[in-house]
C-alpha cells in the first residue's frame, strides 16, 4: 500500500505532525526536530496503539504521547483501527459490542464467546495493517529502527510482538478484554515488556490482566500497577514508560 501525506504542521516545540493515508487507512506521523532526510541518523519509531474510538476522539492523548516521545528523539505514528472513526463499520464487531453492553447492563459476566467475537476479528484485521504501515514508514529516509509499540488494544500489541520481528520492545496498556487464544500467543512474546495496569479499572478484569502478564514469555518484563480507574493513569507512569523506550531503543 502506498503512503500519501495529506497535511503537515510544525509545532512550537519543533515536532512535525503529518497526516497521511495508507491505501484507505488514515494515520498520523510525528517526527522530532532532530529527524530529517538529510541527517545520517534517522529517528527510531514508536507505534502508538489506542482503543477503537476513532482518531479524532483519541487525538489529544495520542498527540501528547507522540510529542513526549519526540522530546526523547523518537518518531511516533498511529493509524485508524478497522471499523472505527471514518472507516467503514464492521457489522460483526458492532454486534459483539452491543452484546457486551447488554451483558454488562444486566450485571452478568462477559462470556469467552463475546470476548472472542469482540477482540479476535479486530486483531486479525488490525495487525496486518500495522505491518503495512510499518513497511511504508520505514521506507522514509528520516525514520529508522529500532521500533517499539506502545498502547492498547493489548491483544493487538501481543500479536504484533509475536509476528513482527522489527518490534524490539513494547509498552502494553492493560484495560481491555483478552481472549483465551491471546494468552497462548503471549507465551511466545520474547521482547522486553513494560505493562501498565490501573488497579481499579472499572472495565478491566484485573485477574485476567495479571494472568496475561504471568503468561508473557519475555525474560525482561515489568508490571506497573497504579491505583485508580481506567482514565486515572498518573503522569509519572508515562515518564517511566519513556525511560523504558530510551533504554531499549536508543
Amino acid at each position: 500500500m502506498a503512503l500519501h501525506f495529506t497535511s503537515q504542521e510544525r509545532h512550537d516545540d519543533g515536532v512535525l505532525e503529518q497526516a497521511f493515508i495508507l491505501g484507505d487507512i488514515p494515520g498520523i506521523l510525528w517526527t522530532p526536530p532532530t529527524a530529517s532526510p538529510s541527517r545520517s541518523a534517522p529517528a527510531p519509531l514508536i507505534l502508538l496503539g489506542h482503543p477503537p474510538l476513532g482518531l479524532d476522539a483519541m487525538y489529544p492523548r495520542l498527540s501528547a504521547r507522540a510529542r513526549h516521545a519526540a522530546a526523547d528523539g523518537f518518531a511516533a505514528a498511529t493509524i485508524e483501527l478497522p471499523g472505527s472513526g471514518v472507516r467503514p463499520r464492521l457489522p460483526a464487531l458492532d454486534q459483539a459490542r452491543a452484546a457486551m453492553r447488554r451483558t454488562r447492563e444486566a450485571g452478568e459476566p462477559v462470556s469467552d464467546e463475546i470476548i472472542d467475537a469482540l477482540v479476535l476479528p479486530l486483531v486479525d484485521e488490525a495487525v496486518p495493517e500495522w505491518q503495512a504501515a510499518l513497511d511504508a514508514l520505514m521506507s522514509l529516509p528520516e525514520i529508522g529502527g529500532p521500533v517499539g509499540y506502545s498502547g492498547g488494544v493489548i491483544s493487538v500489541g501481543v500479536r504484533l510482538a509475536v509476528v513482527e520481528p522489527r518490534i524490539e520492545a513494547a509498552v502494553l496498556f492493560a484495560g481491555s478484554f483478552v481472549p483465551r487464544a491471546v494468552f497462548e500467543e503471549a507465551r511466545r512474546v520474547s521482547v522486553p515488556l513494560h505493562v501498565l495496569l490501573q488497579w481499579d479499572d472499572e472495565g478491566n478484569d484485573r485477574q485476567a490482566a495479571l494472568d496475561l502478564f504471568d503468561a508473557f514469555g519475555s525474560k525482561e518484563k515489568s508490571l506497573h500497577a497504579h491505583l485508580g480507574g481506567h482514565a486515572g493513569v498518573p503522569p509519572w507512569a508515562g515518564e517511566a514508560a519513556a525511560r523504558f523506550f530510551v533504554r531499549h531503543l536508543k
